[in-house]
C-alpha cells in the first residue's frame, strides 16, 4: 500500500491497483509479450491464480512482474517483462518507461521518479 499525505489528509492506494494499472500500460506497448514473475511470492500467487483462471476462464495476470514502492513522496516502479525476439530493446524500454510514467501520473497525480525495466525473457 502506498500512503501519501496532502493538506486534506492521507491518500492510500493499494499495490494491486498500481500493479494492474502499470501492467496494462506495459503490455499495451509494442514488442512486450508478457509480464514475468519477479519473486517467489508472485510465482506462487500466479500458480494459484492460473488454476483459478482455468476454472473461471479469466484473462492472464496483469500484476505479475510489477513492484511499486514509495520513495520520499515519489514512486519507484520495477517491471519484469518478456519481449519479442528481434525487436529493438532500447526502443521498447523507452516506450514502456514513457507510457507507464504518463499513465500513473495521469491516473493518480503522483510523481514517478523511476521506472526500472528488467528484460527477463525473449519470445
Amino acid at each position: 500500500m502506498v500512503k501519501f499525505e496532502n493538506p486534506n489528509g492521507y491518500i492510500e492506494i493499494t499495490n494491486s491497483y498500481f500493479a494492474n494499472l502499470v501492467g496494462k500500460a506495459a503490455q499495451s506497448c509494442f514488442g512486450v509479450t508478457g509480464m514475468v514473475n519477479s519473486n517467489t511470492y508472485q510465482s506462487i500467487k500466479s500458480a494459484i491464480k492460473s488454476k483459478a483462471s482455468r476454472d473461471n476462464n479469466r484473462d492472464n495476470n496483469l500484476d505479475q512482474g510489477v513492484t511499486v514502492k514509495s520513495d520520499n513522496g515519489n514512486l519507484v516502479i520495477d517491471l519484469h517483462i518478456s519481449v519479442s525476439y528481434g525487436v529493438n530493446i532500447t526502443a521498447i524500454v523507452e516506450s514502456i518507461v514513457n507510457k507507464v510514467r504518463y499513465t500513473v501520473e495521469q491516473a493518480t497525480d503522483l510523481k514517478v521518479s523511476k521506472v526500472n525495466v528488467y528484460i527477463d525473457a525473449l519470445n
